[in-house]
Parts: C-alpha cells; sequence; structure tokens
C-alpha cells in the first residue's frame, strides 16, 4: 500500500478510535438510566482512560524521556503563561462572532462542572487523552507526510480536525485556536508534555471560574466584568501583553526536533 495512503487511513482510524469508544460507552451507560452529566462523567473517564491505554500502548503515540531529559523548565513554565494569555482573546472571538453552544450541551457542561469529579475529566483526564490523540498521533502522522517546508499545513489540519470533533461552533472555534498554538509546540519539540500542561491549565482555569461565578456558567466576558464593556477589551490588552511574550519566549527556548 502506498505510504501516504496508509497514512490517511491511519488519521482516519485515530479518529474513529476515539470517537468509537465514547459512543460504545455511552451507549452502555444509556441503560443505567444515569442523568446527562453523570453519564458524561463515568463515559469520559472509561473512554479517555482507554484511548489513552491503547494509543501508548499500540505506540500509535509514541512516548520518549529524552525531551524531558533536556530539563525544559523554562519551556514549561512559558507554556503556562501562554494557556493563560490565550484564554480571554479567544473567548471574546467567540463572542463578537456571536456564537452560542447547544442549550443541551451546555446543561450538560453545567452538570459536569458542579460535581468534583467532573474536574477529573474535564482538568485532567481530556487533556491527557486529546494530546495524546490529537498531537501525539495525528499531527505526528501529519508532519510525517509533509515536508518541512510545508509544516504549518500539517499543524493547520490537525487543529481544524480538533476543532470539528468538538462538535459544536463556539467550542470548535476555541479549540481549533488553540490547537495552532498546541500543534506548533509540539512540531517544535516533539513532545505532547507542554501541550497536556496547557491544555491542562486552560480547562482548570475554566472549571475553576464555574464555580467561583456559577451565574457566568455560558462563559460570556461581559458577566465576569459585571457589564463593564471596558474592562473587557482592557482584559483582552492585558491577555496579550502576556500571550505575545509566550510565543516568542517559546520561539527562542524550544528547540526543534529533528
Amino acid at each position: 500500500m502506498n505510504k501516504t495512503l496508509k497514512d490517511i487511513l491511519d488519521i482516519l482510524w485515530y479518529v474513529v478510535v476515539f470517537f468509537l469508544l465514547q459512543i460504545v460507552f455511552g451507549a452502555i451507560l444509556g441503560v443505567f438510566k444515569l442523568s446527562l452529566g453523570m453519564t458524561t462523567i463515568i463515559t469520559t473517564v472509561l473512554s479517555s482512560g482507554l484511548t489513552i491505554f491503547l494509543f501508548l500502548k499500540l505506540r500509535w503515540t509514541p512516548v520518549s524521556r529524552s525531551w524531558m531529559q533536556t530539563r525544559p523548565w523554562i519551556v514549561l513554565t512559558w507554556s503556562v503563561l501562554l494557556a493563560l494569555g490565550s484564554i480571554i482573546p479567544s473567548e471574546r472571538l467567540v463572542e463578537v462572532l456571536q456564537m452560542e453552544m447547544p442549550e443541551q450541551m451546555m446543561k450538560m457542561f453545567e452538570e459536569v462542572m458542579k460535581k468534583p469529579i467532573g474536574y477529573v475529566v474535564i482538568g485532567i483526564l481530556a487533556p491527557f487523552a486529546e494530546e495524546v490523540v490529537f498531537r501525539g498521533a495525528i499531527l505526528r502522522k501529519l508532519l510525517g507526510m509533509m515536508d518541512e517546508k510545508r509544516h504549518w499545513v500539517a499543524i493547520a489540519i490537525s487543529a481544524l480536525v480538533f476543532g470539528l470533533v468538538h462538535l459544536n461552533i463556539p467550542q470548535g472555534i476555541h479549540a481549533f485556536l488553540i490547537g495552532l498554538l498546541l500543534g506548533w509546540m509540539y512540531y517544535r519539540t516533539r513532545s505532547i508534555l507542554p501541550g497536556i500542561l496547557f491544555h491542562w491549565v486552560n480547562n482548570s482555569v475554566a472549571f475553576i471560574m464555574f464555580h467561583i461565578m456559577p451565574q457566568m456558567a455560558d462563559g460570556k466576558l461581559i458577566d465576569l466584568f459585571h457589564g463593564n464593556e471596558r474592562m473587557v477589551t482592557l482584559s483582552v490588552i492585558f491577555s496579550f501583553f502576556i500571550l505575545i511574550p509566550s510565543i516568542y519566549q517559546l520561539n527562542v527556548w524550544m528547540k526543534r526536533a529533528k
């Protein structure tokens, strides 16, 4: 079989496995008549755990200690700051485009967020599983299919796939944008660890903000700043003072893996 065709089929298979595990566990749990939120939590725990196990065990996502042996603490620190700097600009863009999550999905997320175990799903398992699949497996294959000068094409395609699998436009836009940053970090380091850390910070902030201000479950910045548009604008500007230096510093400190 032609190698390019095989790589494309591998990528499609990775996406199918990612979805199939969720569908199968969701269908099984549907028999027990649990609430939507609890069904989502248990489904995600089981499907994410099995996803991580399969992708690592079958080496669809190869792992190595070599990058961590370089002691990349500066890169990891700037990855955290990059995540913090990207949250508000991305959310503001979604608001400007007037995109809203479907009501049923919003209710499901609210129910998941309310439960302490929801953090295990949102803050830990989801970041780990998604980085294993979308950067460690899918982007790795895409980068191998393309020449060095077209690496941004591979990153953009992986980010687009990452956005589409969220199955709703607001989350999809946010996932696409951070997918570009996550893909860039993976391309430069060939490690999923910076992406996992970034992803963990991004999701943890969402979980923390929900518990600090449950009334802003829809995630609108205007609610966070009590209707003050000026403060919203200043928060976006302040975020860029974190985001841009983070990108610059990561560009300096991340050594491209050969």
